[in-house]
């Protein structure tokens, strides 16, 4: 009797973390698309196959060589909760590649953050209810091949709500891009704009193939158990402490992985509640035993980005190819 009144304890708390985490069906089922793929491979995955004892004791694209990678940080839940981290733990990641990528190339000036209130804007994989990464990976896919991408933030900021697809001057947030020229005039539509793509996306899954991932190509987002880190305020959160109902609820991004002072492997994980929670919005998580199901499943995506613009009036009118 005592371990069903304990079980039911864990089960209530559980039940505390609203689950922002669908099934691939169910967000497709939601977008009202049929047959989205799972995963385009395009290039060899030969590098999820190397040894972890090949690769570094510790690795970070956040102080790579003393050098930061990644992109900003975001707040899901301003101004009004949405449970949109699905959208914020693979969209970061794939800005962060683009990061890495332009400044491996030399290619100067600020970082290309991309929107996030477009996918909500036409349920790009799901919604401030909860969403399926894999889904949204595989509509920027499809975005991307009908010639329109991921725009960036500057063109749609994000509210945390779910907007309307279609472009209406009297309701915000709404279309993909936006500008708004001065007052009692209506805002108007951007129809080219620059964009992020993504040319092939999948999934992995387990400490080898996540960090030879990570280390060959970027950060990845995953899917982890948010119920014990509602108040975790920093330090590596132990596999013991996890609770014995542990479900994945919520979407983060992985950077990289370490050692601490007490010999404990980690992954550091960025989340998207802000800077003010646990360490400046970032965690460690014990790595190898699958600590609050960090390691099951995982998602990637690789891409491309403009790099020239379609000038356009201040307005929006008169744009040029």
């Amino acid at each position: 009797m005592l371990s069903i009144f304990l079980i039911s304890l864990i089960s209530i708390a559980a039940a505390e973390y609203k689950n922002e985490i669908i099934s691939f069906e169910e967000a497709t089922k939601l977008m009202g698309v049929k047959d989205l793929p799972r995963e385009h491979i395009a290039s060899g995955l030969k590098h999820l196959k190397r040894s972890v004892s090949d690769l570094p004791e510790s690795f970070s694209w956040k102080n790579n060589g003393g050098v930061n990678y990644v992109t900003r940080m975001r707040n899901q839940h301003i101004p009004v909760y949405c449970g949109s981290c699905w959208a914020h733990g693979t969209v970061s990641s794939l800005a962060d590649r683009i990061k890495i990528d332009r400044m491996k190339k030399g290619l100067a000036g600020p970082d290309i953050d991309l929107s996030i209130q477009v996918v909500l804007n036409n349920g790009g994989g799901g919604t401030c209810h909860g969403g399926n990464p894999t889904a949204l990976y595989a509509w920027i896919k499809k975005q991307s091949d009908a010639g329109l991408g991921l725009p960036v933030e500057s063109c749609m900021v994000y509210e945390a709500v779910d907007g309307k697809p279609n472009f209406s001057p009297d309701y915000h947030p709404s279309g993909s891009c936006m500008t708004c020229s001065t007052f009692g005039v209506p805002c108007a539509s951007i129809d080219k704009y620059p964009n992020a793509t993504v040319l092939e996306y999948g999934t992995v899954k387990g400490e080898q193939e996540m960090m030879n991932e990570i280390y060959e190509r970027g950060p990845i987002g995953c899917g982890v158990n948010a119920e014990p880190l509602l108040n975790y305020t920093g330090g590596v959160f132990l596999h013991k402490d996890q609770p014995l109902i542990n479900p994945t609820n919520h979407e983060v991004a992985v950077v990289g992985w370490g050692v601490d002072e007490n010999g404990v492997k980690y992954w550091e994980m960025r989340n998207s509640w802000g800077e003010y929670w646990a360490e400046m919005g970032w965690a460690k998580i014990e790595r190898g035993p699958n600590t609050l199901n960090l390691q099951t499943s995982c998602d990637w995506a690789v891409g491309t980005y403009s790099v020239d613009n379609y000038p356009c009036g201040e307005d929006g009118s008169f744009c040029q190819s």
